[in-house]
């Protein structure tokens, strides 16, 4: 990346002239990013062992939390890797050290609320703080610099919160980590600020292309562990024909949300990659959208083995709310980041969300195998019917045009 010369945060009085057609450059994914991207793969199967083991809320909030701590380990390293291109030593060297303490902190996952708790926070923070100076050392320029200084304040506040958490007995362990996971989440949605600073990304150089490619592979690696999942609980069951069924509609399922991940969605972005003056903010909103992409993934993929291994029990609340509302938060972010990016707004997501609203409260009256079809059948409709994108473009490029008229 070259530098950008100026500083682009309020305070300053200027905005960065940057060349951002490198925003749409096409930089293909290294070997070794794909290599860190299976130690993250890892830890999303052992979030999904986590909530199927012990379906509860106690055990749904864990869950939230420890993968909010592992999707910004991700999102920050594959960031700073896209920022300092990823196939410099120095980058390598970085992506290489955080697989290591990563690996160790995915590992510790299933104990972190019971007897690991230091093996899972250790890591977490070393690798947060020394990722976090490391690129404050290597960063292009004077802006990216001052950004991060900003981004380990934040860090540094909640990092006490983590340790305290680590401290005390399980019962009260998950307070204080949630109330760190949900100051790092906070931070990471409004790009760090401070009093007097806050980032305007407009013409900085960043290659978005990349980032987003990044996060189109992670959540292959979500549906991946959905498959796996699906594919593992099959293999355990008596074959017969409910099986047969529940296993046929469960993969119909995961493959509707792998239609709907990679069609009209990465027409409409890419088409907007092209013309946007600010790919920072385009990535930064995706990265967003894929934290609660990737835990909808999770929740389907424990339904989908829940329902496969006991086909015949007990309707329950819990069964509901992972078939239809892990779908539910999939659609919902994917529909927020089309709005908020690509500024689309078409209706399709809203009639979505509404039949998906109305499944579940379906589901919470019939048996498991029974929910699983209804959800199944109802993704796949969705993933059939999908609008064209080019309607999408028209239909926003005439409602620009009226506005514009009408001022």
């Amino acid at each position: 990346m070259r530098p950008t010369g100026q500083k682009a945060d309020e305070g300053h009085g200027m905005t960065p002239k940057s060349d951002v057609d490198r925003s749409s450059e096409h930089e293909e994914v290294t070997p070794l990013e794909l290599l860190f991207d299976l130690v993250f793969a890892f830890a999303v199967s052992q979030l999904s062992h986590h909530l199927s083991a012990h379906l509860s809320w106690q055990s749904a909030a864990e869950t939230v939390v420890m993968l909010l701590a592992v999707l910004t380990v991700w999102s920050y390293t594959s960031w700073a890797a896209t920022m300092v291109r990823a196939d410099q030593s120095k980058t390598r060297w970085m992506m290489l050290a955080v697989m290591l303490f990563g690996l160790f902190m995915n590992a510790a996952i299933p104990g972190a609320f019971k007897t690991s708790a230091w093996e899972f926070v250790v890591p977490l923070l070393l690798i947060q703080l020394g990722r976090t100076v490391w690129t404050i050392v290597t960063a292009p320029d004077a802006m990216y610099r001052e950004h991060y200084f900003r981004v380990l304040g934040w860090l540094v506040a909640t990092t006490p919160l983590w340790i305290v958490g680590a401290s005390t007995d399980p019962s009260t362990s998950l307070a204080w980590w949630g109330l760190a996971a949900g100051i790092d989440l906070v931070g990471t949605w409004l790009a760090h600020p401070v009093p007097g600073r806050r980032l305007h990304s407009e013409r900085i150089v960043f290659n978005a292309s990349h980032m987003l490619e990044r996060c189109r592979l992670f959540l292959l690696i979500a549906l991946g562990e959905t498959v796996l999942m699906t594919g593992t609980a099959i293999a355990d069951a008596p074959m017969n024909l409910l099986t047969v069924i529940t296993g046929c509609f469960a993969l119909a399922g995961t493959v509707a949300l792998w239609s709907l991940t990679f069609g009209r969605s990465i027409y409409l972005t890419a088409r907007h990659l092209e013309v946007t003056s600010d790919p920072v903010r385009i990535s930064r909103h995706a990265v967003n959208a894929v934290m609660v992409m990737v835990a909808g993934l999770i929740a389907v993929a424990v339904a989908n083995e829940e329902v496969i291994s006991h086909p015949r029990a007990d309707a329950s609340a819990g069964l509901s709310l992972l078939l239809a509302g892990g779908p539910l938060l999939f659609l919902v972010a994917q529909g927020w980041f089309l709005c908020a990016v690509p500024n689309v707004r078409s209706h399709f997501h809203a009639i979505s969300v509404a039949t998906l609203v109305l499944v579940g409260l379906v589901t919470l009256v019939v048996p498991p195998y029974a929910a699983l079809i209804v959800a199944g059948a109802v993704l796949s409709t969705l993933a059939i019917f999908e609008p064209d994108p080019n309607e999408d473009v028209a239909s926003n490029e005439s409602t620009e045009h009226t506005n514009h008229h009408h001022r």
